[in-house]
């Protein structure tokens, strides 16, 4: 599903960043939180400026990369940079446009389970919890099973998560033995609402995973899975290789 651009406030922020209205802050409300705010220049950072994760994961791309979820196009003018022939892709018009302003040479607004390139891709990459897209434990299942489609012979996927078991300790002891059942939403399963400047997008789902669930999702989705690095807030960095 294509980001309608009268309800995408991200996308508005990045376009006023680039005509340099910095002053605003996105407001991100969510049902298992309080509200939050991002700088809107924290979307614009340099390879520097990046968590050690993301710089990680971009030192590991290879071959033709797709940028899932590319935001304002900072991760793939990095690699563009570099030599590498990457594809920023977002279902928002407005970030595919910041992408395009900010020198993305190849750029695609679409929803990544309807997209169908005309050659496959070496790295799918999912940085700042991309993979949350997905949105629930099924819609994981549903993405792996697309990304098989997208990714060449020895293709990987790079993707960030976070553990957010943490925040539900108080309540629950035993939430880290809660996986998911149809009567038990998987903890990480969140609801997020956005706003900038009296702009409000729709309710939408977004997944964080811990590392050991998304290795048995890996496997059962016949990939292989390697923990590549782990943040100082439960944060992580994992491959998944496609075993077939």
């Amino acid at each position: 599903m294509i980001l309608p651009p009268d309800k995408d406030p991200m996308g508005h922020a990045m376009l006023d960043y680039l005509k340099g209205e910095h002053d605003e802050n996105i407001t991100v409300k969510s049902d298992i939180s309080e509200n939050d705010l991002i700088p809107v220049n924290y979307l614009f950072r340099s390879f520097g400026q990046m968590p050690e994760i993301e710089q990680k994961a971009l030192l590991l791309c290879k071959g033709r990369i797709l940028d899932i979820g590319a935001g304002s196009g900072s991760h793939s003018l990095h690699l563009q940079k570099k030599g590498h022939d990457v594809t920023a892709l977002d279902i928002s018009e407005n970030a595919c446009s910041c992408c395009r302003q900010r020198g993305v040479k190849r750029v695609v607004n679409t929803d990544i389970m309807g997209y169908t390139p005309e050659k496959k891709f070496d790295t799918l990459l999912l940085m700042m919890n991309g993979i949350g897209f997905t949105g629930t434990i099924d819609g994981l299942d549903t993405f792996m099973k697309k990304a098989k489609h997208l990714l060449s012979p020895g293709g990987q996927i790079l993707l960030d998560s976070s553990d957010i078991s943490y925040m539900f300790e108080d309540e629950d002891e035993e939430i880290k033995d809660i996986y998911h059942s149809p009567d038990e939403p998987y903890y990480g399963e969140v609801t997020y609402v956005m706003e900038y400047n009296n702009i409000s997008g729709h309710p939408f789902k977004w997944l964080f995973i811990d590392p050991a669930l998304l290795k048995v999702k890996a496997e059962k989705n016949d990939y292989n899975f390697k923990l590549l690095h782990r943040g100082k807030n439960q944060d992580y960095l994992a491959r998944l290789t496609s075993r077939y």
